[in-house]
């Protein structure tokens, strides 16, 4: 058993701030949500480890101004796991990180097959977690003794993953590395919000005509808005299928849509007149969206050779550089850089191409400087490469 407080009131809550403040050393950091359960985001459970403080729990919906934290915590460097998922609930509650240690980033550029909490303990410390609580809905309360256990084991061996993989960072060479990319963790924009969202509607695409698109339309804002009042996840309500399922069906009434056996939820019967109201919007409105939209989006590369043969040339020559320079440096190719961002490259490289103009492309698309210097001049000789391999080729046919 690993000793645990719950902080769940007002004096505990103070209690649990000295303690922190009092404390020595860095705060492991995790939350726990109701992703899949919920509609929000939001943490249900924030777990805190400090040396002489030990483990805390916070129960974040029974406490108010969780912000009163950030002074404490905002004096030494948090260990996290997976930072990026945990951030912005965090944020949400008032509070952010000075610098950050990411367990899960360190065993990624450390070149680890397994980077999962579990594997990251059981590697550095040889001790067995189990995560069998890893999906629950942790929205519940009172939340069961084992789940609050689990939570605990959490962050209590975090501090010593931590120290185990500095040593290690420090071995490959890679703590500047390290540095760089928790700092880009914590830099990261949000994501701006998507134009048309409900376009993410699964199985759409197997719809057909501008009228079930705005239907299509319809029937996702009205869930939308319902999930959002009753902070339920959306899919819970009424999954994809059965939305896309009522459309094609093409109801002629509000009856015909309860006996479609297909439109299943919990809410499909008991918000029906909201779901017969959104699909007569959908067929009345002179709003109706384009099924086809304009998007940045490039081509998969298997199409590339038809459509733009030169961009084709330059992914196929930079491509497996760059995969042979991340398995010199033992870390996935992805953590190098993103495949993305070299196919973007390789589509429109910049002119001319060399190595400083593809260091300037790469950092204005967020390139870290350690990334920027192994791969930029490996990536112009290869376009330049793959030019010269062109027009040896066009010089062959002619």
């Amino acid at each position: 058993m690993t000793d645990y407080q719950v902080i769940a009131d007002e004096r505990a809550l103070l209690d649990a701030m000295a303690a922190l403040a009092a404390g020595t050393g860095p705060f492991a950091v995790d939350v726990e949500r109701a992703s899949g359960f919920r509609y929000s985001q939001r943490a249900y459970l924030v777990q805190i480890w400090r040396e002489g403080a030990g483990v805390l729990l916070f129960d974040a919906p029974a406490l108010a101004n969780m912000d009163r934290l950030q002074p404490i915590l905002s004096q030494e460097e948090w260990i996290l796991h997976a930072a990026s998922q945990d951030l912005p609930s965090l944020r949400e509650l008032g509070l952010e990180p000075p610098r950050i240690f990411d367990t899960e980033l360190a065993a990624r550029l450390l070149g680890h097959e397994r980077v999962g909490l579990a594997a990251v303990v059981e590697r550095a410390l040889g001790i067995t977690l189990a995560k069998e609580h890893s999906a629950a809905d942790w929205s519940t309360r009172p939340l069961p003794d084992s789940w609050l256990e689990y939570a605990a084991l959490d962050v209590v061996y975090l501090r010593d993953v931590r120290d185990a993989q500095v040593a290690e960072l420090e071995e490959q060479h890679k703590t500047e590395i390290a540095a760089q990319e928790f700092q880009a963790v914590i830099d990261r924009p949000v994501k701006p919000v998507r134009t048309d969202p409900w376009r993410r509607l699964s199985g759409l695409h197997t719809l057909r005509g501008r009228r079930a698109y705005a239907v299509a339309r319809e029937l996702w804002t009205a869930r939308e808005e319902l999930a959002r009042e009753t902070d339920v996840a959306p899919g819970r309500l009424v999954p994809d299928r059965a939305l896309v399922a009522a459309i094609a069906a093409s109801p002629q009434s509000k009856r015909d849509l309860a006996a479609n056996k297909l439109f299943i939820g919990r809410a499909s019967r008991s918000e029906l007149d909201r779901w017969w109201a959104a699909i007569e919007r959908g067929r009345t409105t002179e709003d109706l969206p384009p099924e086809r939209v304009p998007s940045d989006t490039l081509p998969p590369p298997r199409a590339w050779v038809d459509r733009n043969p030169e961009a084709d040339a330059r992914l196929k020559a930079a491509r497996p550089r760059v995969e042979e320079r991340a398995a010199a440096l033992s870390m996935p190719t992805e953590n190098l850089l993103t495949p993305e961002l070299l196919r973007r490259l390789a589509w429109t490289p910049p002119e001319p191409t060399d190595a400083d103009t593809i260091s300037d492309a790469l950092s204005a698309a967020g390139a870290r400087p350690w990334q920027i210097h192994e791969t930029a001049q490996l990536i112009a000789d290869a376009f330049v490469a793959s030019v010269q391999t062109v027009e040896s080729d066009v010089d062959a046919v002619s």
